[in-house]
């Protein structure tokens, strides 16, 4: 009897358990929505694999279902899913007061609990003004010349291989350039390579959170593991250098280790350093794949790159000059064309934040409004505003024409390839000037045929599985090459 009666208990209990998953306590009326599985909610749905183009299947079949704000649960977190540009902007506004910024712990083991996204007031405004001294728009102007150095480097070795996998290629071209900037870093000379061991951690990055060796994820640790060591080691052996003048990021660190009273310190120094260093080179480097797909397959967009690089050329009164920042800032359809890019390359499927207390908003004008409670996190998507037809007319066509006329200084309710709010990203302005450096010495010095590959797989973040082999050819090389590559309508 006593075993019957201790069943009963134990199936009550679990059944009150499951219900109370389901159904989480609030004050008010919680969004729509599935909790998912106990433990797992819906995070298999959520990391689900998909060649979509349009809205993540996940997001759009639960606006289809509950509207543009919904709840669910990710990793074992309730989260409210918002794809309403009105709430999305109030989000971003009330850093600080409202809402901060936060990620899945998975993601903070990934990144460090030390690294800048997890940081916040005080703290993150000092560590974003260090990193605007290396990026902001000073320092590029200055160091413009050597991102074109880099570039006609890369693509002049590139011109001599029969194959180039285009995602690597670039990655490894910006991953260089950042490291010589901030570390002053040269692969050839060092026995491991830093590059090798970021490969490992991007591998797992966007994957099920499961720490057993042959994983994903746990290949993901494990690289970060191995980079954060040799960042330590690299770090360390500069501090015994006691060199005089500052040329890198890591003398600027190791000057503001030194004072009296610091808020710096060397773990928060080196995961700012991890995070700087992967997002200089993985977001890019997918950015120009995808720019370089999207030139590959509309011959159109490529005339007017062309003619509007080729008429700077034909403006220089030294030809062999490289590209000035007044030239940089004249390159119109050039930026066009990376907003539209970056719009329909959707490389940042979510963007989160938690909410410091408890919140009521209202969805419609007659709504009575929905509640979040204190600690749930929030999930801006960005894909469901850019793909938004009531927004853009035609979402998922690539047009750059449409951005014509459309200043875009920042985030807007509409736009948030780069964040928004206080922490849009401050390496907006380095990505934009790689982009528009390549795209410059890529359309009037070279010509390229696709070889294989450039099939995209969303997981939900965009990736290559099979990576975007390209030809890249000089223009005088390939006339003498038949048959010859031309722009067709």
């Amino acid at each position: 009897m006593w075993a019957l009666c201790l069943g009963a208990l134990i199936i009550i209990g679990i059944t009150h358990w499951v219900y109370r998953w389901r159904n989480p306590s609030c004050n008010g009326k919680l969004p729509p929505g599935s909790m998912g599985l106990p433990l797992l909610g819906e995070s298999l749905q959520f990391f689900s694999p998909n060649t979509s183009s349009d809205i993540p299947p996940f997001i759009r079949q639960r606006m289809k279902r509950y509207g543009p704000i919904f709840k669910t649960n990710l990793v074992g977190r309730p989260v409210v899913v918002s794809t309403d540009p009105d709430l999305n902007y109030f989000i971003f506004q009330q850093e600080g007061q409202v809402f901060q910024s936060w990620y899945p712990d998975t993601f903070t083991e990934i990144f460090g609990r030390q690294n800048v996204g997890s940081l916040h007031g005080f703290m993150y405004k000092y560590l974003k003004n260090m990193v605007l001294n290396l990026f902001g728009p000073e320092s590029l102007k200055k160091m413009l010349s050597e991102v074109e150095q880099t570039v006609c480097r890369t693509l002049q070795q590139w011109s001599y291989q029969d194959s180039v996998e285009f995602k690597e290629g670039t990655a490894r071209m910006i991953f260089d350039l950042t490291a010589k900037k901030l570390i002053t870093y040269d692969s050839s000379k060092t026995l491991e390579n830093l590059k090798d061991n970021f490969d490992a951690f991007i591998q797992g990055l966007i994957s099920f959170p499961l720490d057993v060796p042959g994983t994903a994820y746990h290949k993901c640790l494990q690289g970060r593991k191995r980079a954060m060591k040799m960042l330590k080691n690299m770090l360390h052996e500069r501090r015994e250098m006691h060199r005089k003048q500052q040329t890198d990021f890591f003398d600027f660190v190791i000057e503001e280790l030194k004072k009296e009273g610091t808020i710096l310190t060397e773990a928060i120094a080196l995961d700012l350093m991890f995070v700087l260093l992967f997002a200089s080179f993985e977001t890019t480097s997918l950015a120009l794949t995808y720019a370089m797909k999207l030139l590959t397959d509309h011959p159109l967009v490529l005339k007017q790159l062309q003619e509007e690089h080729e008429a700077i050329l034909e403006r220089r009164e030294d030809p062999n000059s490289g590209v000035t920042w007044k030239e940089y800032k004249s390159m119109t359809f050039t930026f066009q064309f990376i907003n539209e890019t970056v719009r329909l390359a959707n490389i940042v499927p979510g963007i989160f934040r938690k909410t410091l207390r408890e919140i009521t908003f209202k969805v419609f004008v007659f709504d009575a409004g929905y509640t979040i409670p204190a600690g749930w996190a929030v999930m801006v998507c960005p894909p469901a505003v850019h793909l938004n037809p009531a927004k853009y007319q035609d979402p998922l066509v690539f047009n750059p024409w449409r951005w014509e006329g459309v200043e875009l200084n920042g985030a807007s309710k509409n736009f948030m390839a780069f964040g928004g709010g206080m922490r849009f990203c401050v390496g907006t302005d380095f990505t934009k000037v790689q982009m528009a450096v390549f795209l410059h010495s890529l359309v009037t010095k070279y010509r390229w045929r696709p070889i294989k590959g450039g099939n995209i797989v969303r997981t939900p973040g965009l990736q290559f599985p099979n990576g975007f082999h390209v030809q890249i050819m000089e223009k005088d090389q390939l006339r003498k090459q038949e048959p010859e590559y031309t722009i067709t309508n």
